[in-house]
């Protein structure tokens, strides 16, 4: 029960992850706030209603990653381009959260308010391994599976790729960056294009994990993507790795220990006495500490 549990907690703090690293990605590299962002990931998991029924779950995988780099394209135009100013970040971030309750309404206009069932493509999927006794889902492979390889492309595009040289630098210094040669509006684009293509995975994820696409979890998900980027460290995305992980196997145990009443305040519990204690979350290198990040 308790390894069953942990792994539980491990399926669900990946996905949290995956929205944390970007929230965090963006205000790392571009010191903005996107509050777009969890609505993203919300109609990441109402592309997947749509697609996963048309077409093989891989090919659903790119589509719905896809539309997510799209949202976080047109979130980037319509929100943030027009305010780049440092005295307007508190505007553009208003302007995203505007976006963002557009972007749940359009989705009450469609598909209602009540949660739409999303079916699992027949086959291996709703099958069950047994691991040292314990039994675990396939879909729970795939969504690690998913996540985690997520994460190592991120890590190696970052760290090996003329583009990832290019989003360090600018998360140093817009104006270094700009004086180096380096596009700063397209460097800007691929942030927004990669964070919320992540988060838009996750909200695929979710939806298959929990076999509905929800217009709330956008807001319940999302700010706790939110406070663990904050526990992580504002803009570490290997905080966002590890507090996503920490606060999805909290929440497992909670309900093994028939807490489950209170799993709701474990994020904010958690994100209190981190930060009592470490005002500047689990690590404070931001994306500045380069090598240690994910």
């Amino acid at each position: 029960m308790l390894a069953g549990q942990i792994i539980n907690g491990i399926v669900s703090g990946a996905m949290y992850a995956l929205v944390a690293i970007g929230f965090s990605l963006v205000i790392g590299v571009l010191d903005k706030l996107n509050f777009a962002h969890p609505e993203v990931f919300m109609f990441g998991g109402f592309v997947a209603l749509v697609s996963v029924t048309v077409m093989p779950l891989p090919l659903a995988f790119l589509v719905v990653f896809l539309v997510g780099g799209v949202m976080g394209l047109l979130t980037e135009l319509i929100a943030f381009r027009r305010f780049g100013s440092a005295d307007a970040k508190i505007t553009a971030a208003l302007a995203s959260m505007a976006l963002g309750l557009i972007v749940t309404d359009l989705v009450h206009k469609w598909w209602g308010t009540e949660p739409m069932p999303v079916t699992l493509p027949p086959g291996w999927l709703q099958n069950s391994q047994q691991i040292l006794g314990v039994s675990v889902l396939n879909l729970q492979f795939v969504i690690l599976g998913v996540t985690f390889t997520l994460m190592a492309l991120l890590h190696l595009v970052l760290q090996r790729t003329s583009m990832g040289r290019q989003i360090r630098a600018l998360a140093e210094s817009s104006t270094s960056a700009s004086l180096l040669g380096i596009n700063v509006k397209r460097v800007t684009q691929s942030v927004f294009f990669i964070s919320s293509a992540l988060a838009a995975v996750g909200g695929l994820l979710l939806a298959l994990r929990g076999g509905a696409a929800s217009s709330d979890i956008g807001l319940t998900f999302g700010l706790k993507a939110l406070a663990i980027m904050a526990i992580g460290g504002l803009g570490d995305l290997r905080g966002a790795v590890i507090g996503g992980l920490l606060i999805g196997v909290l929440e497992a145990l909670m309900f093994l220990f028939g807490l489950g009443r209170l799993v709701e305040m474990t994020v904010w519990v958690a994100m209190i006495a981190v930060l009592m204690f470490r005002p500047g979350g689990l690590f404070s290198g931001g994306m500045h500490n380069q090598e240690q990040r994910v």
